[in-house]
């Protein structure tokens, strides 16, 4: 009965998560919040961080400028070489783009790299920046929806972050409809409950009022969790693009998506660890952190699904009551996610294979605790 209640307990947080973010993402779109002044948006900066991307940046910076401009908006796409061995900045500048080139092999990591480009762009006077991984191309109307955004005075934006080669293998696929659940289902949830969409790391980009109020210091795995806990605590709230994408690649091989997935998870644990006990302590004050927390307190679904297994599996009523609940809510939220994301009947076939993904994820738990630690070093996702 103690095993059974800790267990309700830990889920608990998360399926209180799953609920608010799905019953209000699946209703029309809304943009409630704080009422923003308009703000002239007349340059904006596309800063592209890039660790031996010789591969793939020539694809971006070529997504990117073939994008919609809005009138009289000046733009610059800007790649930032971070620590490269290979011919990244030489292909970006043939591009077309500027080069930023950052050498320091003791801090490595996008939120260095980010950092570093933020520090010297607010300078050269730019009003707004948009932030795309060098793996990613985006949708034509990327700049002018996101322009549209900030020119309404939103504080920072959030594209809608999907998968590009979701074909490639079954993984892939399930990969899509994990972000179509993530990255677009719950960032409209909170959109329409009238809070900060959140930051996926990818497609996102941040006033210059943002950026000055709240620097980006950030050494964890996962800056872009990290980062939006501090721009919530400071009162700021990024939209939700939802009428464009950013399409990011994702790794085919098992090795690489374990590497991916363990830093993702395990940077997201630890981020957890390091900013609950403070979000709870200030959340009476600032009830606006109540749902970052829920969000933290929410485990990958993969983990969350297998505790409620377990719990259903356990002799008492309540339990089963609780975990049939449970276990409906995912599947909702998962179905939800496919519909509000555009996906077809491929992605509704790829749960099929759904068991074999949790089980992966599992055997990649391991890995996912030793990026849990404090000094946990970051570590490329091989291409």
């Amino acid at each position: 009965m103690i095993l059974c209640a800790l267990l309700v307990l830990l889920t608990l947080p998360g399926t209180v998560e799953l609920a608010l973010v799905t019953f209000a993402g699946i209703l029309p779109p809304s943009d409630r919040g704080r009422k923003r002044s308009a703000t002239k948006i007349a340059k904006l900066a596309i800063a592209i961080p890039a660790h031996d991307e010789a591969g793939a940046i020539v694809r971006c910076v070529r997504s990117i400028a073939a994008c919609a401009v809005p009138d009289l908006l000046e733009i610059q796409i800007v790649v930032v070489a971070d620590n490269c061995t290979d011919a990244t900045a030489d292909l970006a500048r043939s591009s077309g783009a500027r080069v930023l080139v950052r050498s320091d092999p003791a801090r490595r990591g996008k939120g260095f790299a980010l950092k570093f480009a933020f520090e010297t762009l607010l300078s050269d006077g730019f009003d707004a920046f948009m932030v795309v991984d060098a793996d990613s191309i985006v949708d034509s109307n990327f700049l002018t929806e996101s322009v549209r955004l900030f020119s309404a005075g939103a504080d920072g934006v959030q594209a809608r972050y999907v998968v590009l080669n979701s074909d490639a293998s079954p993984r892939t696929r399930l990969m899509n409809v994990a972000f179509m659940a993530f990255n677009v289902l719950r960032a409209r949830g909170r959109q329409r409950l009238g809070l900060s969409a959140g930051i996926c790391g990818n497609g996102f980009g941040l006033s210059r009022t943002t950026l000055e109020a709240v620097p980006i210091q950030t050494q964890s795995l996962v800056e872009d969790l990290d980062y939006h806990l501090r721009l919530v605590e400071a009162g700021r709230r990024i939209a939700f693009a939802d009428c464009t994408r950013v399409l990011g690649e994702m790794p085919i091989g098992g090795r690489a998506a374990s590497t991916q997935r363990a830093r993702w998870e395990g940077g997201r644990l630890r981020t957890a660890i390091d900013n609950l006990p403070r979000l709870a302590s200030a959340m009476f004050d600032k009830p606006r952190l109540i749902e970052p927390a829920l969000d933290l307190l929410l485990m990958p679904l993969a983990f969350h699904v297998s505790l409620l297994v377990v719990i259903a599996l356990m002799p008492f009523t309540f339990a089963h009551v609780y975990a049939l609940f449970g276990l409906i809510l995912v599947i909702l939220h998962v179905a939800a996610g496919i519909i509000v994301g555009g996906g077809d009947r491929g992605d509704f076939a790829a749960l099929l294979s759904a068991p074999f993904y949790i089980a992966w994820k599992l055997a990649v738990l391991p890995k996912t605790l030793q990026s849990a630690r404090s000094a946990a070093p970051w570590i490329r996702t091989e291409r």
